[in-house]
């Protein structure tokens, strides 16, 4: 989105780490034209599509997916850095998994080092209603925890994954309906159903900077929450209306109660912070429980309103 600082390391690590052939998309969003002049310019040997009007995750992705030609895809977040071969690896590691094997991912490390993601566990109804109490036991993941090879999961997260492109193709591309979030796991859920595997290379490795930090908190956020919010109803109910109802209502107990907690704690700091966006950000969430829109109409909504 207009941002060529994490844009230019990633670039720079995919040139310095990959030898196979292969082809680059950078799916330019809302970029402006001296932004997009100077990336031009400096990168070349990249394929730049332009994105100029609201697009979520889903739909910028698939701007460019639809035009790859590489018998594997391998979607990835612009702050992100390789510090070794990665998709050589990864390459090389899918040859050893089952013929049944659509996804390949590598371990995400946080700016730290620290891992971020190495696997994700099934995603259901169950678990997503305890983990917004903060009730879902640490031990249901104990089967992604330092883990080392190849080994099968069952999720992926869309920051960094080699994906079949014939199979991509298949399951639709990024499911549009998700503005941001839950599309990763709503396509490996998917890919599973469809009696395809994803796999995990845990020796490779790739750095995921400002998503996972949790430091990088906006304005903007204040609409992605309330769209990944209607992008979760419709995922967790499988969109029957009676568990949507009940999500819902559900998540405006929940919401609401964070809408409290982050208040006191910003009156207390007397100055718009962390915690005042997250209030906001709150609010807007409990809106869009009360809304018919799609997630992409209600981040268009309260995108525009912080906008002012």
């Amino acid at each position: 989105m207009n941002n060529l600082k994490n844009l230019y390391p990633c670039l720079d690590s995919i040139r310095k780490y990959t030898s196979v052939s292969y082809e680059t998309f950078v799916v330019a969003y809302l970029f402006s034209k001296e932004n997009l002049d100077k990336l031009r310019k400096d990168f070349p040997w990249v394929t730049i599509i332009e994105s100029n009007e609201i697009r979520g995750f889903s739909e910028n992705n698939n701007l460019a997916l639809r035009q790859a030609k590489g018998k594997y895809c391998f979607v990835v977040n612009d702050d992100t850095e390789m510090k070794m071969p990665v998709i050589d690896r990864l390459l090389l590691s899918f040859n050893k998994c089952p013929n049944n094997t659509a996804i390949l991912s590598p371990c995400i490390l946080n700016k730290n080092g620290g891992i971020s993601v190495c696997g994700v566990a099934p995603y259901n109804l169950y678990r997503f209603i305890f983990t917004n109490c903060h009730l879902w036991p640490k031990s249901k993941d104990c089967a992604y925890i330092n883990q080392h090879g190849l080994f099968k999961s069952y999720n992926i997260i869309g920051a960094a994954f080699l994906i079949k492109t014939d199979v991509f193709r298949e399951m639709g591309w990024f499911d549009e309906y998700y503005f941001f979030c839950p599309e990763d796991i709503a396509l490996s859920t998917k890919i599973n159903k469809h009696g395809y595997s994803c796999y995990v290379d845990a020796d490779t490795k790739i750095y995921h900077y400002e998503g996972m930090s949790g430091k990088s908190l906006s304005m903007i956020q204040t609409a992605t929450k309330p769209a990944a919010t209607l992008g979760e109803i419709a995922f967790y109910s499988s969109k029957n209306n009676i568990i949507a109802l009940f999500l819902r209502i559900y998540l405006i107990i929940i919401l609401t109660l964070k809408f409290f907690y982050h208040s006191l704690k910003s009156l207390i700091h007397h100055k718009p912070n962390a915690d005042y966006i997250l209030a906001i950000g709150d609010i807007n969430c409990i809106k869009a429980c009360f809304s018919s829109k799609t997630p992409k109409e209600i981040f268009k909504h309260f995108y525009l309103k912080s906008k002012k």
